[in-house]
């Protein structure tokens, strides 16, 4: 189980996750300083390690849309965050495959700031409000990926697997 650290609404752009002036930073090891850094009291406890990796920031639909910058979603991995929405931008979701950031696609979800969010293989449960809401789940070959820790990973595993075998 895990909390909830940041509510945010629907159409959370990649602009809002990570800045557009800070595109000039592009190391996975650097891209965290900059996650949410005009939400200045999160950005701040994120660079003071306030908040414990596995922590889950909700958001509603569409989230990561705008451009297709892949350090929106480095600089979220970088904090070891998981996303919750009940839908995301295309593009934000195949670069959070590629980089191995948990996100997840529950219906309706309904969380505050503080809630216990339980997430299960279908469901995620709010421990808080005892409110239950289904998971749509990403197709096994893209889901394998995520749990490999993002495509890089995956990839050498499979070498690894392949030359192993023969």
């Amino acid at each position: 189980m895990a909390s909830v650290v940041l509510k945010l609404g629907d159409d959370i752009s990649t602009d809002v996750i990570y800045p557009g002036r800070y595109m000039a930073t592009v190391l996975p090891t650097e891209t965290p300083q900059f996650a949410f850094a005009d939400h200045a009291e999160f950005n701040a406890k994120l660079k003071a390690k306030q908040i414990p990796a596995g922590s889950i920031i909700v958001g509603g639909k569409n989230f990561g849309c705008g451009s297709s910058r892949e350090q929106a979603v480095s600089t979220l991995k970088g904090h070891d965050l998981i996303i919750v929405a009940e839908s995301f931008a295309r593009i934000f979701l195949q670069n959070s495959i590629n980089l191995g950031l948990r996100t997840v696609a529950a219906t309706g979800i309904e969380a505050a700031e503080g809630d216990e969010l339980e997430i299960g293989g279908e469901e995620v449960i709010n421990a808080t409000t005892g409110k239950r809401f289904r998971i749509e789940p990403l197709p096994k070959a893209r889901q394998a990926i995520v749990d490999a820790g993002g495509l890089i990973a995956y990839t050498r595993k499979r070498l690894l697997e392949r030359m192993r075998a023969g």
